[in-house]
Formats: C-alpha cells, sequence, structure tokens
C-alpha cells in the first residue's frame, strides 16, 4: 500500500509540473528565447498567438536584460468584463515555465545592466538579497503621473505623461544622471514633441535614437511609431514615421526593443475574434534592421 501510495504522489507531481511547463507541452519553446517562434523580417507579425496575444484584450510585453523572463501584461478594457489574468514567463534549462502574474504586481521596465528597475516614478535597486524597497525618484517626477518610462546605460531616464489628463497633448520628457545626482525632468525638443498625442518612448542603450508613438496630422491613421536619431551635435533629429511597412491606419503604439537589440516589439489595434465587430491591442514584433535601415536614409 505504501508503495502504491507513492506512485500516487508521483504521479501527481508530474502532472502538476507539466501543467505548468510550456516546455512540455510545447517543445518548440526552448529553440530560442522567444518562445520557439520563427524569428520575424521587415514584416511584422503577431507575436507568440495563443501565448502572448490572446483573446483577451490589452496585451503588453515587457523582458528582463537576459530575455529569460517574459512579462505579459493584460488589463481590462471594459468595467463590464472580468479582470483578464496577465503572466510571467521564464525561461529555465531551455523550457518555459508560466506563473499567474498578481494583479498588484508592476511589470518592470530595466535598466540596461540589469541593476535597477523602473515603474512610473518609483525605482528598486538590485542587492545580494534580491530588490530594495521601492523609492521615489523625485518630486517632480510624481507631478508628471508617468505612464511609461524608459533608460539609457548611462542613466538618461526618458518617460511620458497620462495625456488623459493633458486633452490628449502628451509630452514626452527626459532626465540626466550627472554626477550621480538626478536632475529634474525636462521637456524633449519639438522635434519630438509635436503632435496631438506622443507617449510610450524608448531609448536606445546608446542614446542614438528615441522611439515613440503619436500622432500628427501626416500620419497613416491614429497613433503612429515615429523615431528620432542623435545627430552629431548630441541634438535629435527630426521625427521620423517609420513608415506603411509599420503603420497602418488603425493606432500602433509602445515601441520597444528586446534587450539582445534584435527585434523591435509594439501594439497594433487588431479586430476582435469574438464577431462582436470590436478591435483589441495584441503584441507584433518586427527585425530590429528596420531602424538601421531608416537611419542609413535620413
Amino acid at each position: 500500500m505504501k508503495h502504491i501510495g507513492y506512485l500516487n504522489v508521483l504521479l501527481l507531481f508530474i502532472l502538476t509540473m507539466s501543467s505548468n511547463s510550456y516546455g512540455k507541452e510545447k517543445s518548440q519553446f526552448s529553440k530560442n528565447h522567444y518562445f520557439g517562434e520563427t524569428p520575424p523580417g521587415l514584416t511584422p507579425q503577431p507575436f507568440a498567438p495563443g501565448i502572448v496575444n490572446t483573446k483577451k484584450w490589452g496585451d503588453s510585453v515587457g523582458f528582463s536584460p537576459d530575455v529569460n523572463t517574459i512579462y505579459v501584461k493584460r488589463w481590462r478594457h471594459s468595467r463590464e468584463v472580468e479582470q483578464p489574468e496577465s503572466h510571467i514567463f521564464k525561461n529555465v534549462a531551455n523550457q518555459w515555465h508560466k506563473t499567474l502574474m498578481p494583479d498588484d504586481m508592476l511589470k518592470p521596465f530595466y535598466s540596461p545592466d540589469g541593476q535597477t528597475q523602473y515603474h512610473k516614478s518609483k525605482y528598486r535597486e538590485r542587492t545580494a538579497d534580491g530588490w530594495s524597497e521601492w523609492k521615489s525618484l523625485g518630486q517632480k517626477f510624481e507631478e508628471v503621473r508617468i505612464m511609461g518610462l524608459t533608460t539609457s546605460a548611462e542613466g538618461t531616464l526618458v518617460f511620458d505623461e497620462n495625456a488623459r489628463h493633458k486633452d490628449g497633448y502628451g509630452t514626452l520628457f527626459y532626465s540626466r544622471l550627472i554626477d550621480g545626482k538626478r536632475e529634474d525632468p525636462k521637456p524633449l525638443p519639438k522635434e519630438i514633441n509635436t503632435g496631438r498625442w506622443n507617449a510610450h518612448p524608448f531609448i536606445a542603450p546608446d542614446e542614438s535614437y528615441i522611439l515613440w508613438d503619436g500622432e500628427r496630422e501626416d500620419g497613416y491613421g491614429e497613433a503612429d511609431l515615429f523615431i528620432s536619431f542623435r545627430q552629431k551635435d548630441g541634438s535629435w533629429g527630426d521625427a521620423i514615421n517609420l513608415g506603411s511597412a509599420i503603420n497602418t491606419e488603425v493606432r500602433e503604439g509602445g515601441p520597444t526593443v528586446s534587450p539582445d537589440g534584435k527585434y523591435l516589439f509594439f501594439n497594433r489595434m487588431v479586430p476582435r475574434t469574438d464577431d462582436s465587430g470590436k478591435q483589441q491591442s495584441d503584441v507584433f514584433w518586427v527585425s530590429a534592421q528596420i531602424i538601421e535601415d531608416l537611419k542609413n536614409i535620413q
């Protein structure tokens, strides 16, 4: 009887591990850091359908610096529907394991070296035992109502403000780290802060460019993705629309480049699959070569 009881416990353990391990369910997940998905070329493709992109509205994706942890944050778009589940995927020994992300957990924005995490106006630093407590960047940052924040290897922060509190006119800000001291937020120049909507910025680790989404009269529809390259004199160049290969008549937003520099990820509104006629936000990815191509023709 003890032998039978031991077998039952062992079987339960195996079933539990199988249900939590995407490496067991889909062997192709162990091929690379991106769930085994075929890398995209210069045409954007939906990222990990059925895993990241689901029938639930509102997907955003974030990565740890080693790309072994992927955060998929989903949020409720309507008060009439249940809050969708968000998840954390961890790649352990080339097998992906999914865990539930608590509703109150923040999707972190990492510094390029992985030693600091940011969320809105707060940050925390890596310690020998894990992470420090969350600290405030300062009162001036708390006044901005930050939605998205990104940082360069030199510690320059680039972030937005919740445009809903500014009649839809959002401003992108920056803050440098000078001699170890954080300067107060300053708006980026008019080459970037033009149009009705500017939000969700990403600054390259080497500060060679800034990506963001914005609304302009000469755009393709709703919000488009734009890029500004750092000029030889240190200024920021005119905003460049990423073009029809990326932007469509619907809303694109939330650009971020993977920590390995290989792929550009962003959100795009797509038709829902429930025949409701409504749209939802899905994550797309495309080769980051598109950034180099734009830089060479500017």
